[in-house]
């Protein structure tokens, strides 16, 4: 059972960055493909970033390539994502999730999810 937490989301200025971390504890965070997704009111939850277990390799959603970094650090069991020049369509609840199959954007593969941060941007 892995434990997952995210923390750093709040409310920016359109082209304000921001960086969201997750902790994960209760097990071995390396060997987990980690992912975020967000969910603004009113939409389906969305892929918008993944990771490898080492951080090799990542996969990106079209709506925030260029723009958003994410980036794990398996000595301190977090994953995070830098989020830079903010857009309002990116104002959502942005969940971590760990996945044991591999850098995939299908929701149903990852087994753990965090609670989920509240990213605002206002315009």
């Amino acid at each position: 059972q892995v434990h997952l937490v995210e923390s750093g989301g709040g409310l920016v200025q359109a082209g304000d960055s921001l960086r969201v971390s997750c902790a994960a504890s209760g097990g071995t965070f390396s060997s987990y493909f980690m992912g975020w997704f967000r969910q603004a009111p009113g939409k389906e939850r969305e892929f918008v970033a993944a990771i490898a277990r080492s951080g090799g390799g990542t996969d990106y959603a079209d709506s925030v390539k260029g723009r958003f970094t994410i980036s794990r650090d398996n000595a301190k069991n977090t994953v995070y994502l830098q989020m830079n020049t903010l857009k309002p369509e990116d104002t959502a609840v942005y969940y971590c999730a760990a996945a044991s199959v591999g850098v995939t954007r299908i929701r149903s593969l990852y087994r753990y999810w965090g609670q989920g941060t509240q990213v605002t941007v206002s315009s």
